[in-house]
């Protein structure tokens, strides 16, 4: 059974941090990409960053140079690291798993979500 845990959700204030955490098990980790995604309400789930099994990133422009993505195998975990944090940051993050998680279509494993709320 494949499961992807988030954590480190929670209620941020403009210009601040959180780091959100994604744990999964039941897949073999390090031969999968990982990302996340994000919903905001009323609007369509959208990619925020990607990591591939050996390491290269990719971001949305919105958070390119304010979020980092990375992945510590060992652990089978995977963060995300968001700095500078803006209002428009505020949505579910979901994590992502699959062979390839850069397209909405082929991700193959969804977690269950955590909640972001960025105040100004």
């Amino acid at each position: 059974q494949v499961q992807l845990v988030e954590s480190g959700g929670g209620l941020a204030q403009a210009g601040g941090s959180r780091r959100l955490s994604c744990a999964a098990s039941g897949i073999i980790f390090s031969i999968n990409a990982m990302g996340w995604y994000r919903q905001a309400p009323g609007k369509q789930r959208e990619l925020v960053a990607a990591i591939t099994s050996d390491g290269s990133t990719d971001y949305a422009d919105s958070v390119n140079g304010r979020f980092t993505i990375s992945r510590d195998n060992a652990k089978n975990t995977v963060y995300l690291q968001m700095n500078s944090l803006k209002p428009e940051d505020t949505a579910v993050y979901y994590c992502a798993a699959g062979l390839v998680v850069a397209v909405r279509a082929r991700v193959r494993y969804w977690g269950q979500g955590t909640q972001v709320t960025v105040s100004s």
